[in-house]
């Protein structure tokens, strides 16, 4: 499977949460709502979520396996540093 595209838009409000990310698979598949996040150990990416009703945050989408989460992170880590982004408010 490869990423054949990356759409980042960067958030203007200060904050922990940087930017939201688009990414396509394939030409054919779309994932919303990935998330840039300003960690302690610097940025890394949260997979799109929803909260249960019991309050925890579930992944809707998600890697399944440490090589390509980190290769996806990288890539899109890549095109965040590289200023490779649009500048919006938040997604609703």
């Amino acid at each position: 499977m490869q990423v054949t595209d990356i759409r980042i838009r960067k958030l203007e409000k200060e904050g922990k949460l940087k930017a939201y990310v688009t990414v396509t698979f394939d030409d054919c598949f779309v994932v919303h709502n990935v998330k840039i996040i300003e960690g302690n150990n610097g940025v890394f990416i949260a997979m799109p979520s929803r909260k249960t009703s019991n309050g925890e945050y579930k992944d809707v989408a998600h890697p399944i396996n440490v090589e390509f989460r980190n290769s996806l992170q990288e890539k899109i880590l890549a095109e965040y540093e590289a200023g490779h982004v649009e500048v919006g408010g938040d997604i609703d």
